[in-house]
């Protein structure tokens, strides 16, 4: 390789932060049309590195080189400016403005100095239709679901004209189809000269797609490797050991479980209908049972969850716990019923951000902590403490900020505070999204753990072979409604998705439906 190929090098890079050694002599370099990926554990280090380049930290130590020529970053201007753009796995969008005012935030098109609005969603629309995206230059950024949000995030990136990419987990929200919109924009941008930093915990995209790869262990850069290293090599590089089985699934043997109906049922869902985005969704979730919910994004099966938690509204049906019908859109009940919900955005949703580790895992017993007024803080001090070590989180203490933890380690808060508060049916919506190889398996023990204790677990998830991995029966889920069931032997790759890109009989027909695709 000669000097002129390099766009950037990373030397010896070091950062720490209180009590903690983010990157500890870390070596990094980019060439031009080419895919490194950057591959390690949630809190490895790898977000710290990348901040380093979009000049949201400082290095304590080493340095930073462009076009071979050494460089300072004091900020976002900074980056841009060398050709650097970053697109973070939080999506940094202002949720009032439109699409188009999103993508060109800071450099609008101007016209006799007015803003020219043609030209701004006229070149927005034209790199939403390189991204494959349908979303109107004119939309509320807030009107936008998940993935329509990434792609947004990735045609703001394109305006830019970078020749540095960064892609902190681009594909973590995307279905099958829109990931292979985006490795073909990744493919072009290769063509082009573009340099492109790829982070992923899917380890089958980095043959699909990288040249090199550089595992980061414990804030250390541990190896260089072909992106045709095999992956069982490169998740012993990222954890420091091998991992024998990636979907560990224990099914415990068959009984009603504590506080199961009659029929052995602890989740019972029964016609459930909102119009216009689920109808007569019905199903039913055994003690010591985990139901997989399998379907394309916008299927309707995250909606299914928040009515469920009675954090979203329904107009027919019902949803009963052990036997007992709860009160519709009322999520105390769910919970106090025994229902918990990990939420899709764990973020937004599943946490308290700016609180602490022990505020977050008390959440949902603080009501039951408090008496006369005061809560009891040595009781939740000492509960928080046990589950974030039954759990392994990774933090300072119990008083640091979960917005500075990893993401597997945010999800381990996110599902702890259920522990806390003995959870009986525990609802996971992409438990593992975002997540590294090693947490994931953890997860996956702690799902086992559950449903031994007896409790029901209904996962959704867009990670098929984590859905058929783990799951004892599957629903699949298309155009809003229970397209059909499948059980954990009948249930393939193949199977799943002709049951998700089908279009399930309507109404009266619906159950005939539902029964006869039990077949397949």
């Amino acid at each position: 390789m000669s000097n002129q190929d390099e766009l950037l090098r990373i030397e010896g890079i070091r950062k720490t932060f209180p009590g903690v050694v983010a990157l500890d002599s870390v070596d990094f370099d980019l060439r031009r049309g080419e895919v490194h990926v950057l591959l390690g554990e949630n809190g490895a280090g790898k977000s710290t590195l990348i901040k380093m380049l979009s000049g949201a930290y400082h290095p304590d130590a080493g340095r930073v080189l462009v076009d071979g020529e050494e460089v300072r970053i004091h900020g976002a201007q900074d980056s841009e400016r060398l050709g650097i753009a970053t697109i973070y796995q939080e999506f940094n969008l202002v949720p009032d403005l439109t699409v188009a005012e999103n993508i060109f935030l800071g450099r609008q098109p101007r016209r006799f100095g007015m803003i020219d609005r043609k030209a701004m969603e006229a070149d927005a629309a034209e790199l939403l239709r390189r991204v494959g995206v349908n979303v109107s230059p004119r939309a509320r950024v807030r009107e936008l679901g998940i993935a329509r949000l990434q792609m947004v995030e990735i045609a703001k990136a394109l305006s830019l004209r970078a020749r540095v990419l960064i892609m902190d987990e681009p594909t973590a929200v995307l279905t099958s189809e829109e990931v292979e919109k985006l490795f073909a924009i990744v493919r072009a941008l290769r063509e082009d000269g573009v340099g492109i930093v790829f982070i992923t915990h899917h380890l089958e995209e980095i043959a699909a797609l990288g040249d090199r790869v550089t595992v980061i262990r414990d804030g250390k850069s541990v190896g260089q490797v072909p992106a045709s290293t095999p992956e069982d090599e490169l998740v012993r590089l990222m954890v420091g050991r091998s991992i024998e089985q990636q979907y560990p699934r224990v099914r415990p043997a068959s009984g009603d479980g504590d506080g199961a109906a009659a029929d052995g049922a602890l989740l019972t869902v029964e016609g459930l209908t909102r119009d216009g985005v689920f109808h007569d969704v019905s199903f039913e979730v055994r003690a010591g049972e985990v139901v997989g919910i399998a379907g394309l994004v916008g299927a309707g099966r995250t909606e299914v969850a928040r009515a469920v938690f009675g954090a979203d509204p329904y107009d027919k049906g019902a949803v009963k716990v052990a036997g007992a019908a709860l009160r519709r859109h009322d999520v105390n009940a769910a919970m106090e019923a025994g229902i918990g919900l990990v939420p899709e955005d764990r973020k937004g949703q599943g946490l308290v951000l700016d609180a602490s580790v022990e505020e977050n895992l008390g959440l949902v017993t603080l009501r039951a902590a408090t008496h006369g007024g005061l809560v009891d803080l040595k009781g939740q001090r000492t509960a928080a403490a046990r589950i974030a070590e039954q759990l392994g989180v990774r933090m300072a203490g119990l008083g640091q900020h979960v917005r500075t933890l990893s993401g597997g380690n945010q999800q381990k808060v996110v599902i702890g505070k259920w522990l806390l508060a003995e959870t009986r049916v525990l609802i996971l919506d992409e438990p593992t999204r975002g997540i590294d190889v090693g947490a994931k398996v953890e997860i996956y023990q702690l799902v086992n753990e559950l449903t031994a204790a007896g409790a029901a677990v209904l996962m959704i998830s867009s990670d098929l072979p984590e859905v058929l991995g783990m799951s004892d029966r599957v629903l699949v889920m298309a155009q809003g409604r229970i397209a059909g069931e499948l059980s954990a032997d009948e249930a393939t790759q193949d199977s799943v998705m002709a049951l998700a890109v089908s279009t399930p009989t309507t109404d009266s027909d619906s159950e005939t439906a539902v029964e006869g695709s039990r077949g397949h």
